[in-house]
């Protein structure tokens, strides 16, 4: 369930108050657009984390995964982002160069393929070579009797599918969700779960509008016996929305940070609402004021 601004506040100073020195956050933005200020917000509560304790580290992690949506505008637009909030991160790529040299996600895959078969040699798995089109009629459920179409997972142009837990709503955990796509490609739930396992990501701050996808990383780490990411704390944070109350999204057009006029546009109101969730009563313009006013309200309390 979605958060109230009130309730986050309190959940937040008590997921702060378990970062230690040897905890990893991270930013994991997805380059398949130009960010918009609820991606900014979500930044600034990672990097707040963070910086709140001492010897806790924060790593950017790019999710380019999807080579067919990413362009090197909208992965410039991340460095851009960080740099114009002031943000900065300690592990990581620093340019887009570094990114594709170092940093990418292609680079993983030998992981991902070896995760892949790990959930194939438990027999967690089965082939679905329905189309979106198809799976549309049914909304957001899955049917079970799709689970023995007349194929395996050695065929081509099928993607691969992990059984959950039936009868399950979707809110709760997405049914028979895909962890490799018709392509080949392993899926953003898998990719996800692994770099954080990769990593040793220890707390993971995101929206609201992820708890499903959560709460599927950790089935699947439960199904691969991966312990380590069942420890990882969790937090989600609520979503700013438009004019008709609808969630932003980048895939939807959501209003860019400053891709028209690059830069012009003042921060601020970031680190207003960032303030305003947790509880703060100032309104910091920077991201050192607001770290500030954060570090003289935690200190009382640790």
């Amino acid at each position: 369930m979605a958060l109230g601004t009130a309730a986050f506040a309190q959940a937040w100073w008590s997921f702060v108050r378990t970062i230690g020195p040897d905890s990893r956050l991270r930013l994991a933005p997805t380059p398949s657009g130009f960010l918009h200020i609820g991606n900014a917000v979500n930044f600034t509560l990672n990097w707040l984390g963070a910086r709140l304790c001492p010897g806790a580290r924060l790593l950017l992690r790019i999710d380019d995964i999807d080579v067919e949506r990413r362009r090197p505008e909208y992965v410039q637009n991340i460095f851009d982002t960080l740099h114009w909030l002031q943000l900065d991160w300690d592990e990581g790529p620093l340019s887009a160069l570094e990114l594709e040299r170092e940093w990418s996600q292609q680079k993983r895959l030998p992981l991902y393929e070896a995760a892949l078969q790990a959930l194939r040699e438990q027999q967690c798995l089965f082939a679905c070579g329905k189309s979106r089109r198809q799976l549309r009629l049914f909304g957001g459920d899955y049917p079970d009797h799709f689970r023995n179409q007349a194929c395996s997972l050695e065929d081509p142009d099928v993607a691969w599918r992990i059984r959950t837990p039936r009868p399950c709503p979707p809110e709760q955990l997405p049914p028979d969700f895909i962890v490799r796509r018709r392509d080949g490609i392993p899926a953003y739930q898998l990719v996800s779960a692994v770099d954080d396992l990769h990593f040793k990501v220890t707390h993971v701050i995101r929206g609201s509008d992820l708890e499903p996808s959560t709460r599927a990383q950790q089935y699947l780490a439960r199904c691969a016996g991966w312990s380590a990411f069942e420890r990882i704390r969790f937090l989600h944070h609520p979503l700013l929305t438009d004019a008709a109350g609808n969630k932003l999204s980048k895939s939807a057009g959501a209003r860019a940070l400053f891709v028209q006029a690059p830069l012009a546009a003042s921060p601020t109101a970031v680190f207003h609402v960032v303030a305003q969730w947790i509880g703060l009563t100032i309104q910091p313009s920077s991201a050192s004021e607001l770290l500030a006013a954060a570090r003289e309200y935690l200190s009382p309390c640790r």
